[in-house]
């Protein structure tokens, strides 16, 4: 994960220790091993380093402190081994910092109302309806239409959050989507322009995964785009594929296209065997 200087709380929910069997699942909060000395400070509620929901109704808690960022932070789970469970759903809490807003469900049309301080203003045309909506680093709340960029690739800005609602062709309900947080860890399916991510906790997002349901899928095709701060470029990519940068470089901009089912196979076939360029080199 990728914290911006500030103070956290990582944690557990409480709900978790319904499913917690001999102190699993449990989770370490470590600090990446290419960090600098001294930039990163992490301590735990208990002094064996874990956060576990055998701890009790808190499930545990470690706080981050970050004095430079962006700063890594390596988040480990463990699990049973006879496990049948998801991983746990770690959340964070932004404790001190720029002011920030909670985290929660928002559609996409809400997204406007909660732009940040210093976010870019948008007179759109009175016929615009937002189909996407999205928080991105130093802009704040951003709307667009399905079939236009969301975020602007080459930017370096990464996005935090998403919705999707789309207003034609199908209904909202007939989306879902789902934000990539880590190595192997997406969060729950969200769906209508329910809100995936965060808002102005400076924790970015580092892929997307997009697909139709309710029959939808039937009719039509996800062509799917996305651009990371490490210059990586993906797609474009049919529905149900997860796009997320080897680096796990923060996801800076994302193109959605709803097409016909035939003409969605071919566009994102056209991507295929062209789907990775080359990372933009740092100045050294």
């Amino acid at each position: 994960m990728t914290f911006d200087a500030g103070l956290y709380c990582v944690f557990l929910p409480p709900e978790s220790a319904a499913h917690c069997v001999n102190g699993y699942p449990a989770v370490t909060v470590t600090q990446a091993p290419n960090m600098p000395a001294g930039v990163v400070s992490i301590t735990t509620i208990d002094d064996d380093g874990v956060i576990s929901a055998s701890h009790g109704a808190g499930a545990g808690a470690a706080l981050v402190r970050v004095s430079r960022g962006p700063a890594q932070i390596l988040v480990t789970t463990y699990q049973a081994p006879d496990s049948t469970m998801p991983a746990p759903g770690i959340q964070v809490a932004r404790l001190s910092g720029e002011p920030v807003a909670t985290p929660g469900a928002a559609s996409a049309s809400q997204a406007a109302v909660a732009a940040q301080p210093g976010a870019v203003a948008q007179a759109p045309h009175p016929d615009f309806k937002p189909e996407v909506a999205a928080h991105v680093q130093r802009r704040g709340d951003v709307l667009a239409s399905i079939g236009e960029w969301m975020g602007e690739p080459g930017s370096q800005n990464w996005i935090e959050g998403f919705g999707i609602a789309p207003q034609s062709q199908i209904a909202p309900e007939d989306i879902e989507y789902q934000a990539v947080l880590g190595k192997g860890w997406l969060s729950p399916w969200a769906e209508a322009g329910q809100y995936c991510g965060s808002r102005g906790m400076a924790l970015p997002i580092l892929g997307l995964c997009v697909r139709l349901k309710n029959g939808a899928e039937d009719k039509f095709d996800i062509v799917l785009s996305a651009t990371f701060t490490d210059g990586t470029r993906l797609g474009p990519v049919s529905g149900g594929e997860t796009l997320e940068a080897e680096s796990l470089a923060p996801l800076e901009a994302f193109h959605l296209e709803i097409l016909p089912r035939d003409a969605g196979a071919n566009a994102a076939a056209s991507g295929k065997g062209a789907k990775k360029a080359s990372p933009r080199r740092k100045a050294s």
